[in-house]
């Protein structure tokens, strides 16, 4: 395979760190790409250097070829003069090429992947612009530049048909996995849109893939000319059937609807019921705050430039800080809606063109940054998909923070003089997490479903919301009195004597809970018959560990290392985790601390570290210990950084995805080298800093007593080891409702793991979403758990769950589960068990 090297040249280094990173995901790190960009002049960053240019064509020289993109102006010139300080034999296997930045760097990364030659990937470059030109009707679609094939008529040619499943077709990312993939084998693979009705092309060319604007249930027409067609084809349904890697979850999220208002009450009104609580206020209208833009002519492109850099900067702490208090809440996948916004932030693209509209128009930063958002939501609603028009929630939300920031404008947080419910057509992000709990009773809208952001940060807040209600109350006055119910999802308009009795009733039981939940929330969790159960909090980030404590944590559980890894463009430095680690550390004076070592790869790939061809099953690919056992320098600096925080702390290690017995020896090693290199150097550190591991892999619970012998405490993580046990993935929506933690398989894994560390004398908690589900709490205290670990918001149910078993009761409902045939069961087993709190 061809070994061509590519290197980006920009006027801007912040530009052009965005365009290497967003190639090289595109390729999983497979080619090797510099940058040469910017000069270092603090008053003015922007310019290109020749010597820096040489430096980095020199850096990643190939035999096979280097090609050079650079954007205009000065960046061509120092190019060409780089090129003269090299040696003679090297001048002629460096080419230059006109191809446009970003899109240019993509295709050209994702030919010189799939093994082309230098001239192939230039060519490929060069045609980058035709796709987006012919997806935008710009031009028509180019014809087809497939060699002609000889084919013989008395063996058909084999051919697939396959329906596109994942969210968002073959967009770059699944488009760049497609081309890889075909690119792999001898055979000559053709591609057509049936839906779309195009003609054929190239499966290895990633600009012919992607002007077929292949869109989520799209069929296509795949076939396969050669020794190993058969194979060829495989491997490409393969990709289609794991859906490129992506979580589908969102697809079959119930779509938003108004609901027709029922008449057997007056004045009620059904809708979808998004958030519990009830709440009973007048109502109060929010419409969102309009910014108004003017467009005018600036003198001095730069600053303007420089102003959107700095209100995206600010924009992304504001929404790191949404993103960190919905992980608490609804877990980090449901977070991750927060996550795109940060996405969106920093892509490359969308930065390019604003930068480029106001150095080209010579136009203000607002007006330059209102046309690109502008665009890319237009673009989103084109596509009419569920999941994208979503997203064009997301891009405008985002926007519009971003807009607010430039014009200067304070947070549109709603003040309200006295307690209300808020009614409006549907909320942002952004307005939901705005709102005082205190004031803000509940909310009541016309748009939106259970899965919706503004029901999310609703849950988050703990406001009683009911969505989707008819669109008659946008007309109801102010003041007008309303009752909802965020439990049945109903919502009252002047709600008569007898309605309103009852939900105060109801509403009265609910907080009398809430009250009893937090006031024992900072006790101890103890059983009817005496058994203490510690109960901690997992968590992701610094801020987390400070609703930790105040929601009653003992300790912490989890701590998951991973947002220190991602989001970034190199690896943490030993300081920078150090600072962390002592930071968490220090707000939880002395309770432990549990720290897992980073988890990522496979479906968390880190975008700078090479790594091998796209996995098509992630979760059973190159992922936590298996990662860190490969990049020993990556995982040697976490591993000082625990050690270093770990004086006068009750800090412990924990590895994760351990399958083997020598996974665990070969950590350890690596662990005593980096104690030992402390001591040489007379670095301070807890000696006796207890290890333990991540029990999450079936392998493991096998070997649970072998494993045990190695450690000193277990975990279990229930989510990732139920879909292993019963070999489906949860994101899945088509098998998810088997990947359910009360089967009784699961919790015979358990029971097993307990068993094993129990004989060896080490504890074992349980830090999956199982620990969180106050009805599973019965069975796990039965099956002998010592500790578990849950979000903050949970630990005042679980504790009070705690308190009212006993072990012995708990023991016989454990024993019973075990002996279901179902999880559907083994929950009616539960609720006939236990009588529920009144």
């Amino acid at each position: 395979m061809a070994a061509i090297a590519i290197v980006i040249v920009s006027h801007s280094k912040q530009l052009a760190l965005g365009v290497r990173e967003l190639a090289a995901q595109m390729v999983q790190g497979q080619v090797t790409i510099a940058v040469a960009a910017g000069i270092e002049d603090p008053e003015n960053p922007l310019g290109t250097d020749p010597i820096q240019v040489y430096e980095a064509i020199a850096s990643v020289f190939s035999d096979d070829g280097v090609l050079v993109l650079m954007d205009l102006g000065s960046a061509l010139l120092s190019a060409e003069m780089a090129i003269e300080f090299l040696p003679e034999a090297q001048q002629e296997k460096v080419y230059l090429c006109e191809a446009p930045l970003v899109e240019g760097a993509i295709a050209a990364v994702v030919a010189a992947a799939a093994g082309r030659d230098i001239h192939q990937v230039m060519a490929e470059a060069r045609g980058a612009l035709l796709t987006k030109a012919t997806q935008l009707g710009v031009v028509s679609r180019p014809l087809s530049v497939v060699s002609p094939i000889t084919t013989n008529t008395e063996s058909p040619t084999p051919e697939i048909r396959l329906i596109v499943s994942n969210r968002l077709g073959l967009h770059a990312r699944p488009a760049a996995q497609f081309v890889a993939t075909a690119a792999r084998f001898q055979s000559q693979i053709l591609v057509r849109n049936l839906t779309r009705n195009t003609e054929l092309v190239r499966g290895d060319s990633i600009n012919q893939v992607t002007t077929l604007g292949v869109r989520q249930g799209h069929e296509l027409l795949i076939t396969a000319t050669g020794s190993d067609a058969d194979e060829a084809l495989a491997a490409l349904q393969a990709l289609f059937a794991n859906n490129f890697g992506e979580d589908n979850v969102a697809l079959n999220s119930p779509p938003a609807f108004h609901h027709e208002v029922r008449a057997t009450t007056h004045g009620e009104l059904s809708g979808i019921a998004a958030s519990g609580g009830v709440a009973i206020a007048p109502v109060v209208h929010y419409q969102p705050t309009h910014i108004p833009i003017t467009e005018y002519h600036v003198n001095d492109p730069e600053a303007e430039w420089q102003r959107v850099q700095t209100a995206i900067h600010t924009a992304r702490q504001e929404i790191q800080a949404v993103f960190s208090q919905a992980s608490l809440q609804i877990g980090d996948a449901e977070a991750a809606i927060f996550d795109a916004q940060l996405l969106f932030l920093e892509d490359p693209v969308l930065l390019s063109a604003a930068h480029q509209r106001i150095l080209d128009n010579h136009i203000n930063a607002e007006a330059a940054w209102r046309a690109v958002v502008d665009e890319v939501a237009t673009s989103y609603r084109a596509l009419e998909d569920s999941y994208l028009q979503e997203r064009v929630d997301d891009v405008v939300d985002v926007g519009q923070r971003v807009l607010r920031l430039l014009a200067g404008n304070a947070a549109a947080n709603l003040h309200l003089e006295e307690p209300a419910i808020l009614v409006a057509t549907d909320l942002t992000p952004s307005d939901t997490a705005g709102l005082d709990p205190t004031k803000v009773l509940g909310i009541c809208t016309t748009s939106g479903s259970a899965t919706s952001h503004s029901a999310i940060i609703a849950r988050t807040l703990g406001i009683p919301a009911v969505l989707g209600v008819d669109a008659q109350v946008l007309h109801l006055a102010d003041g007008t009195l309303m009752a909802l119910d965020g439990e049945s999802g109903k919502a009252w308009v002047e709600p008569e004597s007898d309605i309103l009795d009852l939900l105060t009733a109801k509403q009265s039981a609910w907080q009398t809970a809430q009250q009893e939940a937090r006031a024992t929330a900072h006790q101890p969790a103890i059983t009817r018959d005496g058994r203490q159960v510690s109960v901690f909090a997992n968590i992701g980030s610094v801020n987390d560990v400070q609703v930790a404590v105040a929601s009653g944590a003992e300790g912490v559980g989890l701590l998951r290392t991973e947002f220190l890894y991602l989001d970034r463009t190199s690896a943490p430095t030993e300081e920078e985790q150090l600072l962390v680690y002592q930071a968490v550390a220090q707000v939880l004076d002395n309770r432990p601390l549990i720290i897992r070592t980073f988890d990522v790869g496979g479906d968390k790939p880190l975008p700078y570290l090479k790594v091998g061809f796209p996995e098509a099953n992630p979760f059973l690919g190159w992922r936590g210990i298996r990662f860190c056992l490969d990049h020993p320098e990556l995982f040697k600096t976490q591993l000082r950084a625990i050690l270093r925080a770990s004086v006068g702390h009750q800090i412990k290690i924990m590895l994760p995805m351990i399958a083997s017995v020598t996974e665990v020896r070969a950590a350890k090693v690596i662990l005593g080298e980096v104690q030992a290199e402390l001591n040489q150097a007379g670095i301070s550190f807890d000696a006796a800093m207890k290890v333990g591991i991540m029990v999450e892999v079936p392998s493991a619970v096998a070997i649970a007593d072998r494993l045990a012998a190695e450690v000193d405490f277990f975990s279990i993580g229930t989510n990732d080891l139920s879909q292993y046990v019963m070999a489906s993935d949860r994101t899945n929506p088509s098998v998810a409702n088997l990947v359910d933690a009360l089967h009784p398989a699961i919790l015979r894994m358990v029971q097993q793991t307990v068993q094993a560390a129990h004989t060896a004398g080490i504890s074992v908690g349980l830090c999956g979403e199982l620990a969180a589900d106050t009805l599973a709490t019965p069975i796990l205290l039965g099956l002998g758990l010592d500790e578990l670990s849950v979000n903050p918001q949970s630990i005042p149910g679980v504790k009070q769950a705690i308190a009212r078993l006993s072990i012995v009761e708990s023991e016989a409902i454990a024993a019973s589960a075990l002996q279901q045939d179902s999880a559907l069961h083994v929950r009616e087993l539960i609720s006939t068990s236990i009588t529920p709190p009144a």
